[in-house]
């Protein structure tokens, strides 16, 4: 049996399907209710258990509050997280139905209307899993990574050293070293300006947002953490730094976000930097170095500090 059969056995699970390889190995499968549900087979190392056991309690408030999110699964033995032998952690979630929102570097499809529509639509979600995580309390033994200041452009980011890539030349180089003291500069204010921060998604990504008969859900949880707000809009945009409609996206998805929470249009475009050259460090670890994605999120990167803040 594969390791994936040996997880999978602790919900009953069966007909595995491999849906993804990345932080996380997921893969579909069918419950003995018949039912769909993701099975995670959890990266060594990059969360620690108490931190994925919180992860799925946020989850699991959010879906009861009626929240379009995958809400967790219990093993047969009533179980959220289980212990495989080979040290890695296994955990299973609500299959949510759907199509991505878009594809990473794939310009999005459907007629500009319909576009500055859904990033409206969007922005409404992030807005209310933000203000239904608000009247949570939070059990004491609530554990998940910090997307501040430090998290974001300190020493030792969450995502690793961007300015230090070994792919880039001398000039992004400087450049990025630039972005990282303008974000500091820039997010310091905003946090010393009681900038909203508390429990975000972190990863709103188009393949982490699911269209389903013009309804949206959010999965994929893996990266969320203490932040602020605001990131999450930044990060949705980061995907569309080159469409030629990115100021009707952006401003339909703080239009939607603000309908319900206060959206300021010039600190989305920051962390939408941010989030372009937290992207830029992510590559180091776990891209081999001759992918040419490593190129094309520097240059993404040294293009959004350009336009931010020039």
């Amino acid at each position: 049996m594969t390791e994936a059969d040996i997880a999978a056995a602790h919900w009953g699970g069966r007909d595995l399907r491999l849906i993804r390889a990345r932080e996380n190995t997921v893969y579909q499968m069918r419950l003995p209710d018949g039912g769909l549900a993701a099975l995670r087979l959890h990266r060594e190392g990059y969360q620690a258990a108490a931190a994925i056991r919180s992860e799925l309690w946020w989850c699991e408030a959010l879906a009861g509050a009626g929240l379009p999110v995958p809400g967790p699964v219990p093993s047969a033995s009533g179980e959220m997280l289980v212990g495989l032998d080979g040290g890695r952690h296994a955990s299973a979630v609500r299959w949510l139905a759907g199509a991505p929102f878009g594809l990473a570097g794939v310009p999005l499809a459907g007629p500009a209307a319909e576009r500055v529509a859904r990033h409206r639509a969007l922005g409404e979600l992030v807005a209310r899993v933000h203000r239904a995580t608000d009247k949570l309390t939070l059990p004491k033994w609530f554990q998940r990574p910090r997307w501040d200041v430090e998290g974001l452009v300190g020493e030792a980011p969450l995502w690793g050293r961007f300015w230090d890539h070994p792919a880039l030349e001398r000039d992004e180089g400087a450049e990025l070293g630039a972005a990282r003291q303008f974000l500091r500069d820039q997010i310091g204010r905003h946090a010393s300006a009681g900038g909203d921060f508390g429990l975000i998604h972190a990863d709103v990504l188009r393949e982490n947002v699911l269209m389903n008969e013009g309804a949206l859900s959010l999965i994929d949880f893996d990266d969320s953490g203490f932040g602020f707000r605001l990131y999450d809009l930044g990060t949705v945009m980061s995907q569309s730094l080159y469409q030629a409609d990115y100021v009707d996206l952006r401003d339909a998805l703080a239009e939607g976000y603000g309908g319900q929470r206060a959206a300021d249009v010039n600190m989305i475009e920051v962390f939408t930097l941010a989030r372009t050259c937290a992207s830029v460090g992510w590559t180091m670890p776990r891209v081999a170095a001759a992918d040419p994605v490593h190129r094309g999120h520097i240059a993404r990167a040294v293009m959004c500090f350009r336009k931010v803040a020039g």
